[in-house]
């Protein structure tokens, strides 16, 4: 099992100019991190996640480029597959596109003009159809939302396939990874979460005759320096009134190193790191999560 840990930055980050997202960047690419992740949020601080992408990938070589993840409702999906496609051909083939319906806040649903239950036809409908044109020549598709008339995508991607990995935890979530997906990013889960979801993952998979590699499965762990934040806290009272926050967000790095470790004992191998505290030296504190779990990568 190939472990691999990235960084991720959530919707509300502050890296959010060239200087200091520059300056993460350029120490993750020193410290030898296997990717950055960022997320998306219309309404949030976080920049859009493919033209912070390309900012990174014009300044890197080795650093792999994660989606966690990009929504997919409300968007042209040949334009869309154009731009992913333009990204994994200039990063000479470093991106790492995972996708989703979008956080469930209706001004989020406002401003990408994808009303809730729309969310999951769009999606199903968009991913296929994105697919086929990082694929096939001269593209016909007419379905009940995209007319789609001998559209040759140029340039293709360099992976071959360009795999996409799908997020959630629901039981509609999970079996959507099983049907369509490549691979599984959770986030804001337990050990047993990641667990028991992968099993109906993969029996979903099977039931559509298909396999996902096990080596798939991944997992966003949020950790805390200083302890779970009170408006976490709140949130996860809502979403998982049954759970201590510290079963899903670690406090200190040593309760990082622990937790991935636990993750890795149920067959997850592909993390991504995600601080609460914005910190004020990213570089002090790329370090310091370096130094505390790095030598987990296998």
């Amino acid at each position: 099992m190939k472990v691999r840990i990235g960084f991720g930055l959530g919707t509300q980050t502050l890296a959010n100019d060239g200087g200091s997202f520059g300056a993460l960047v350029d120490a993750l690419e020193d410290l030898r991190f296997d990717s950055l992740w960022l997320s998306e949020r219309l309404t949030g601080d976080a920049p859009d996640p493919l033209t912070a992408l390309a900012f990174a990938a014009g300044r890197t070589r080795k650093l792999k480029l994660g989606t966690s993840v990009l929504v997919l409702p409300g968007r042209n999906p040949v334009v869309l597959a154009k731009e992913m496609a333009s990204l994994d051909r200039l990063s000479g083939g470093r991106f790492l596109p995972a996708v989703g319906l979008g956080a469930p806040v209706p001004a989020e649903h406002r401003a990408f003009g994808v009303g809730r239950k729309e969310r999951a036809p769009w999606f199903d409908e968009a991913l296929a159809l994105m697919r086929r044109l990082w694929t096939e020549d001269d593209v016909t598709h007419h379905g009940e939302r995209f007319q789609v008339e001998g559209i040759t995508l140029r340039p293709k991607p360099v992976q071959e396939p360009l795999e996409v990995w799908l997020g959630g935890q629901a039981p509609s979530e999970l079996r959507r990874v099983g049907r369509v997906g490549d691979g599984w990013l959770p986030s804001f889960c337990t050990v047993a979460d990641v667990a028991q979801g992968w099993e109906l993952v993969t029996a979903t998979a099977a039931e559509h005759q298909r396999t996902i590699d096990p080596e798939h499965l991944g997992a966003l762990v949020a950790y805390s320096r200083h302890g779970v934040p009170d408006a976490l806290r709140a949130f996860l009272a809502q979403r998982r009134p049954d759970l201590d926050p510290a079963d899903v967000v670690p406090v200190g790095l040593d309760g990082l190193r622990g937790r991935l470790e636990a993750f890795t004992t149920v067959g997850a191998s592909k993390f991504v790191v995600l601080p609460l505290d914005e910190p004020a030296d990213w570089a002090q504190e790329l370090a310091a999560v370096h130094d505390a779990v790095g030598d987990l990568q296998t």
